[in-house]
């Protein structure tokens, strides 16, 4: 299909790189100019729309009900705002109604050859099945992932997960082989040994959750292993939004002496969102999804909001106007790099529902991540709110390493002040006493009910 859309589409439009070194998957698609690239988008919609509106009864329900029956009714973009929002909660319900897999499913069940789950962390995990074409669609969302951070086929890539049920890094190692990289993988090895294992073999780019980063760097530490003796020269972040927190990125270049490049995705959406060489927000894979931003309250266009995507290439368990939970905010400037897709300003900035109100202030977790990690004696951290006599309590206890513990949690306290404008009680706590974490960190814990 992209042969033909070359075709149909032929190099006006598109832009030149910047000064940045930057390598692309798809020079042609990654240039192209807006309006071209408009209609590569809807080009491909039609063309998966086919299939689902004739063989997948969740997508055919909904989108019939909002009046289309065939895909070239959708004409333009702009008539894609006529169907409706998905929710995770309906996909769930789905499932719960049909078990095992819901009724989101284009082709018989004998056509699919994966099944990942999404993590759970806000819910009943969701059961996903990926058929031959559209899990090597996943293996090219992640080769531009890849391509992106300057990624090539001369690297040694580490995934340092146990590779379960969770999409993400099984994914990302298909996109190691796609783009022709060495994938070496770290399931059922310890901590220690997956450090040993990147200095053996020659590791040159480590793919983990920042969490993950900076827990294998503390062990690494106690195991008298200098990571910044390894030849780990990139860093990819996936599974929580830390890598775009500023604290926590500068944390994890100094400890492994890399380049920290965050990537964003869902089991359900697909691996949408890449880091590029210029490093100034997180572009959308417009190739691969349409991004709409809309506010959370009314539905409508936002330029900051929450974040709904749209598939096109996962033809037989697709996503349509799916309604992430992520918040984001478009970054309004055209890239350094080249690229003309959409750029998030500061990544996904965390959950739409994730935002904690204390004494009437709206707290961000990255907001209080971001300035936590900007003090190196700090390890982990977590953070408990409470109601006492009717009145709101955030409390902060940081592992401290070194000396004087109470002066670092003074410290610490009177930074939170100042930068989010709320006070918190700082408790230090001995260094290696508060959870790790491989896979989603859980941080933060409301217990106000």
């Amino acid at each position: 299909m992209v042969a033909s859309l070359h075709e149909i589409f032929p190099a006006a439009g598109a832009g030149s790189p910047g000064p940045v070194n930057t390598s692309y998957l798809d020079p042609f698609l990654e240039t192209l100019g807006r309006e071209a690239l408009r209609q590569v988008q809807l080009k491909k919609l039609q063309l998966m729309l086919g299939p689902v509106l004739a063989g997948n009864a969740f997508y055919r329900s909904k989108l019939r009900a909002a009046g289309l029956s065939r895909a070239e009714e959708l004409r333009t973009l702009d008539d894609l705002r006529r169907l409706p929002f998905t929710t995770k909660r309906e996909l769930s319900a789905d499932q719960t109604g049909t078990p095992p897999y819901g009724t989101n499913l284009t082709f018989p069940r004998e056509k699919y050859t994966r099944i990942h789950q999404t993590s759970g962390t806000t819910g009943e995990p969701l059961r996903w099945l990926d058929t031959e074409e559209s899990w090597n669609w996943w293996a090219r969302c992640w080769a531009t992932v890849y391509k992106a951070a300057g990624v090539t086929d001369r690297d040694r890539i580490f995934f340092a997960f146990s590779f379960g049920p969770f999409i993400g890094f099984w994914s990302g190692y298909q996109g190691a082989q796609h783009i022709g990289a060495l994938a070496v993988p770290g399931g059922g090895m310890s901590s220690y040994q997956r450090a040993k294992a990147i200095l053996d073999h020659d590791i040159s780019v480590l793919v983990c959750t920042p969490s993950y980063a900076l827990h294998l760097m503390e062990v690494a530490e106690q195991e008298g292993i200098t990571l910044t003796d390894s030849s780990v020269n990139i860093t990819i972040q996936a599974g929580e939004p830390g890598a775009s927190v500023p604290g926590t990125k500068e944390r994890i270049e100094n400890a492994w002496g890399a380049r920290c490049y965050d990537h964003a995705g869902a089991t359900e959406v697909g691996a949408w969102g890449f880091e590029c060489q210029a490093q100034a927000g997180i572009h959308v894979n417009e190739g691969e999804f349409i991004c709409e931003i809309i506010d959370p309250a009314t539905g409508e266009p936002a330029q900051e909001g929450e974040l709904v995507m749209t598939n096109l290439g996962r033809t037989g368990m697709p996503i349509i106007r799916y309604r992430t939970g992520d918040r984001v905010r478009a970054h309004p400037a055209d890239c350094e790099c080249g690229r003309t897709y959409l750029r998030l300003d500061g990544g996904v900035i965390g959950r739409i529902d994730d935002v904690v109100i204390v004494r009437g202030v709206n707290v961000f977790p990255s907001a209080v991540e971001n300035i936590v990690r900007r003090f190196p004696e700090v390890g982990e951290f977590a953070v408990d709110v409470h109601r006492r006599k009717e009145l709101d309590e955030m409390e902060i206890r940081i592992e401290v390493r070194g000396g004087a513990p109470e002066q670092l949690a003074a410290a610490v306290a009177q930074e939170l002040r100042a930068g989010i404008g709320i006070r918190a009680k700082v408790e230090p706590v001995p260094f290696g006493t508060l959870p790790r974490f491989d896979l989603k960190a859980r941080r933060f814990t409301d217990h106000r009910g």
